[in-house]
């Protein structure tokens, strides 16, 4: 089997198509809530894809954008917000580890009220990648360019970035290369290069002092893969690419900064495999499960009957839907990656 022939939003390929590009790029930083002021709160930058994204990717209707319907955000907040869960996701808890309240998507800032960048904002999107993954949405590059936007004007400022990279390049290549696992894992050296000069350009050009990097997590685990096994077991071909992936991560990082000060390597992978049965007894299927493999968490017929179920308790499973974590996986990893992030952060 491929890869990765998902990754974020495998069901939300086209999804994603004008989402994201196509927000108001207005952007002066008078008008998004004033400068950070640098005292009191480390605003938190975050640049990824729908592991972090907290509603930038737009509505454009039940089939395309399935994060904003029933039965996403069902635990939290008991409506759906654009987030890829029944509830919170991995940029809420990096912000409760970081210290402050979760920071405005990019798109839903004007929505807010004053002093929106005193902790930060979002700009990751689903679908997105380090390049460009075809679904027309902000890669790494570009999110980064609109972070660039929304300061101008304000002197830098003491603040955490966080980039978010789950997948979605190498889902990309693959659907280009007809499924083939070997296109996905050459490609690895092209990403590394990509995410390279975009944690160089953090650094050096933006000028952060702190940037949290996550690994890749083994996305042979995830429904997508284990479906085809019944829910009983891993696809070994998806995790041996995560782990060449986080290698080759480790080794850009060590490159860029030998003594990890400025970058923190923020492991996702290995809570992510913890055999906690108790916990989580469902690991390998989700809660919320289409009737098709081709189909998707929240898919409804013409007449609107629904084509999915829904478990009794989204606690009970890691996994949400296809490939991203219940809120209550995310807390669970949350619980292993925090010691890190406040010991990175008191240096």
């Amino acid at each position: 089997m491929a890869m990765v022939v998902l990754l974020l939003c495998s069901s939300c390929l086209v999804v994603e198509v004008a989402a994201a590009a196509a927000p108001d790029d207005s952007t002066a930083a008078a008008g998004n809530g004033g400068c950070p002021s640098g005292k009191g709160e480390r605003p938190l930058w975050v640049f990824g894809d729908s592991y972090a994204d907290t509603g930038n990717l737009g509505n454009l209707g039940r089939d395309l954008t399935h994060a904003w319907y029933y039965p996403y955000g069902l635990t939290f907040p008991r409506r759906p917000t654009g987030r890829f869960s029944d509830g919170r996701v991995l940029t809420d808890f990096l912000a409760s580890a970081v210290g402050i309240p979760t920071p405005v998507a990019y798109k839903l800032r004007r929505r807010g009220g004053g002093g929106l960048l005193s902790r930060g904002m979002n700009f990751a999107v689903g679908g997105s990648g380090v390049l460009d993954t075809g679904y027309f949405q902000r890669n790494i590059s570009s999110q980064i360019d609109l972070f660039q936007k929304t300061l101008r004007g304000c002197a830098p400022t003491a603040g955490v970035a966080a980039v978010v990279v789950s997948g979605n390049d190498y889902s990309a290549v693959v659907d280009k290369n007809n499924g083939t696992s070997e296109a996905a894992i050459a490609y690895i050296p092209t990403v590394m290069r990509g995410l390279r000069e975009q944690l160089r350009r953090l650094r050096d050009d933006v000028g952060m002092g702190k940037v949290i990097v996550t690994n890749l997590h083994p996305m042979g685990c995830t429904p997508y893969f284990t479906r085809t096994l019944n829910y009983s077991g891993c696809d070994t071909v998806a995790n041996a690419g995560a782990d060449q992936h986080n290698a080759a991560l480790r080794s850009v990082l060590h490159d860029l900064d030998p003594t990890n000060r400025t970058f923190l390597l923020l492991d996702l992978h290995t809570p992510f495999l913890n055999d906690n049965s108790e916990r989580f007894p469902v690991r390998l299927r989700p809660c919320c499960e289409t009737f098709k493999a081709d189909g998707y968490c929240g898919q409804e017929d013409e007449g609107g009957k629904k084509l999915y179920t829904v478990c009794d308790d989204p606690e009970r499973h890691f996994y949400w839907d296809d490939v991203h974590p219940t809120q209550a996986a995310w807390a669970a990893v949350a619980d292993a990656f925090t010691p890190a992030i406040h010991d990175f952060l008191s240096t």
